[in-house]
């Protein structure tokens, strides 16, 4: 195993987890045990979606076993029952962010809540919701701004609604370290921007987005502020009314509970004027051949038979991380930051996109070996056990603003453990030995 020297970086004034704390976490997630191609597995690919613990698993499966129905829409017990489970997961997301129950719409995913306020601001455009939703219509001359750094989740969604509306997309640089350009976001953020969406934590750099300097330059020229926090709401202490966002959203999958769920948080003044995305039942006030009139948020926008089971699961793996410690949680991955770019930086051939050792970081790092595609990294790494991403990680933009089509991602959470980092490590300098890059290529600065 490689030695590494970690240097400390600031991480707030949580102490981070201990050996002791992960050892006994790990019992709580079953799957860290497999044996892949031969090896103990060392699951290094989070940022992409997390591990679940038991106890996660278990309330989903209780809740099909004693209560599976459909909810706001039964009048039995079991309808009452899965009711009330399912708003009492709403309330502990609510608690988790820091807002109000109203103010938690479910969704399929963090893109699909992206979605939903973009699609909502066009259907303003065209007109729809009134009075009350002329605030969210966009047209020509008006300016949407986004960033360099985000992935395709928080960009795609807003090319396409400059497209339908006929509004200008801007963006902010980032400098060579990933840094945005908050010089330059102060020129271009102006009075003709509607709309600022940027990420919070980047998937591909882990560089954690100024986001209060970012919200005081929009508020101040009056657009809104939607904030992908994907990777920020599972690894560290998250407050949307603290940050001044105006939307929020993330993924439950990446946050210990499972696939198809998600939030977005609105503030709810703004949810209650925003026409709908979807139409359909469950989310109306009254209805006739001709036309139809909605119910506030959050049921506006939860249209159709909810998912249940995975809002419940949702809930559950909120208190699992608040049990935790959200603080505690980012100290350590702020840790294992530094160690992942320390040790990547020392190998000849390697170039760690993002912020170098020493400074601000979260959990994760990626990379690119010149003269060696990232499958082939990530193949080798697979034939040990170790499970990395390889690709553009849906951030093509970013790729290219660096040079390179694509990299590998190493990324942690609460479970990993030092040892497996250093397998990590270990294996990438093999990679880098096997399939001769440093040696045909040298070192990249």
């Amino acid at each position: 195993m490689m030695t590494i020297t970690t240097p400390k970086a600031d991480s707030g004034t949580a102490e981070p987890l201990t050996a002791s704390d992960i050892e006994r976490l790990r019992l709580d997630f079953p799957i860290l045990n497999e044996v892949v191609n031969g090896h103990p597995l060392a699951y290094l690919d989070s940022g992409a979606t997390s591990q679940k613990p038991l106890q996660v698993l278990d309330v989903e499966r209780e809740y099909y076993l004693h209560e599976n129905s459909a909810v706001h829409r039964g009048a039995h017990t079991l309808a009452a029952l899965a009711t009330e489970s399912f708003e009492d997961a709403r309330a502990a997301v609510a608690r988790f962010v820091g807002a109000a129950e109203d103010e938690i719409v479910y969704t399929s995913n963090a893109t699909e809540g992206i979605n939903l306020v973009a699609y909502a601001f066009s259907n303003a455009s065209l007109g729809r919701g009134g009075a009350d939703a002329r605030q969210f219509s966009l047209g020509p001359g008006d300016e949407i701004v986004v960033t360099e750094m985000e992935h395709h989740a928080n960009l795609l969604p807003w090319q396409e609604l400059a497209a339908r509306t006929g509004a200008s997309l801007k963006y902010i640089p980032i400098d060579e370290y990933g840094a945005l350009r908050l010089d330059e976001a102060a020129a271009i953020i102006g009075e003709r921007t509607r709309v600022v969406a940027f990420t919070h934590v980047s998937n591909v750099l882990g560089v954690i987005n100024p986001v209060t300097e970012l919200v005081a330059l929009a508020h101040n020229v009056g657009a809104l502020v939607v904030l992908d926090a994907c990777q920020s709401a599972p690894h560290l202490p998250l407050n949307v009314v603290e940050l001044g966002v105006d939307f929020a959203a993330f993924s439950g999958h990446k946050m210990l509970a499972p696939t198809g769920v998600g939030v977005l948080y609105g503030r709810r003044d703004l949810l209650n004027a925003m026409p709908p995305f979807l139409t359909g039942g469950s989310m109306i006030v009254s209805v006739t051949m001709e036309q139809a009139t909605y119910l506030p948020a959050p049921q506006r926008f939860e249209a159709g038979t909810q998912r249940v089971s995975q809002a419940i699961a949702l809930g559950r793996a909120v208190a699992y991380l608040e049990s935790v410690g959200l603080g505690r949680i980012h100290a350590r991955e702020a840790e294992l930051g530094q160690r992942l770019v320390t040790g990547l930086s020392a190998i000849d051939g390697v170039k760690v996109l993002g912020p170098q050792a020493g400074h601000e970081r979260v959990g994760l790092a990626s990379f690119d070996v010149a003269g060696i595609h990232s499958h082939d990294i990530g193949q080798f790494l697979d034939d040990r056990g170790i499970a990395v991403r390889v690709g553009h990680h849906c951030a093509q933009p970013l790729h290219r603003r660096f040079g390179v089509v694509s990299s590998t991602r190493a990324s942690t959470y609460l479970y990993t453990t030092d040892d497996e980092v250093d397998r990590f490590l270990t294996g990438v300098a093999d990679a880098v030995t096997f399939f001769g890059g440093a040696t045909s290529t040298g070192a990249r600065s």
